[in-house]
């Protein structure tokens, strides 16, 4: 697809639910969204996302849905805006989301709409739920980069996004970039309306900030699911967290 926000073509995968073509009903969409290195293709060639999904459906774990998995690695890397030239979080609500659910027989509510994924793309699940909760259902972080645990650290990644910056520029992005920050400052009623499903292994480097949101959403009562299986951060241990994703997105997509 073309955008105008990022000035270039921009690739996308989507998977079909295998009546798709012979049906004439729309169906719920889950945004599912690649780790740093990947692009749109991870989780089909890596994930095994065709085959564990076809299978879900076959036994009914998961109700039919269309996974849209948007490319943030190609010309700068990530699912947020990087200063006024390149605004990839903008491309996504305001481009890709219209477009795909235009172009596909998409239910486009609320209920209907989920978002995952792994590692950066857990760390874009948290984010895009936190900014729009108004918008997704259920949200599942896997193995998830929350954003730097301190200013310092804030300071130091904001360096490769831009050469010259102020404080107030970096204190700003840190604000809106740092989930648990978001937990502090986004009403508790709009975090609430998200179901969340949290994953992150045991062994995974990435767990102080998955167990610092855990803690985080119980001291303010948010209901969610939060698991520490055994594993580190791999494609072993997603492959094994999607079926489970895609079952808990199918309880909110069903009728309750």
């Amino acid at each position: 697809m073309d955008s105008k926000i990022l000035k270039s073509e921009r690739k996308y995968a989507v998977y079909l639910p295998p009546d798709y073509q012979t049906s004439e009903r729309s169906y719920p969409v889950l945004y599912l969204l690649h780790g740093a290195g990947d692009d749109q293709t991870g989780w089909v060639q890596f994930g095994e996302l065709l085959r564990i999904t076809d299978n879900a459906i076959k036994d009914g774990t998961a109700t039919p849905m269309i996974i849209v998995m948007p490319d943030a690695n190609t010309g700068k890397r990530g699912y947020f805006n990087q200063g006024a030239d390149w605004r990839y979080e903008d491309f996504f609500f305001e481009e890709l989301m219209p477009y795909v659910e235009g172009k596909y027989r998409i239910k486009g509510e609320k209920r209907y709409r989920a978002v995952a994924g792994l590692s950066m793309g857990g760390g874009g699940s948290f984010m895009y739920a936190l900014h729009h909760p108004e918008l997704f259902s259920s949200a599942c972080p896997l193995s998830a980069y929350v954003g730097p645990l301190t200013m310092e650290e804030q300071r130091k990644r904001y360096a490769v996004i831009s050469e010259e910056y102020t404080d107030g520029e970096v204190v700003a992005y840190y604000k809106k970039h740092n989930a648990l920050n978001l937990m502090e400052s986004v009403p508790v009623a709009d975090i609430k309306s998200v179901r969340w499903y949290i994953d992150c292994g045991d062994d995974d480097f990435l767990y102080e900030g998955n167990s610092l949101m855990h803690i985080a959403m119980r001291k303010k009562e948010i209901p969610h699911e939060y698991r520490v299986r055994e594993g580190h951060h791999s494609w072993t241990y997603w492959r094994e967290s999607l079926p489970a994703v895609l079952e808990f997105v199918s309880q909110a997509f069903h009728q309750y």
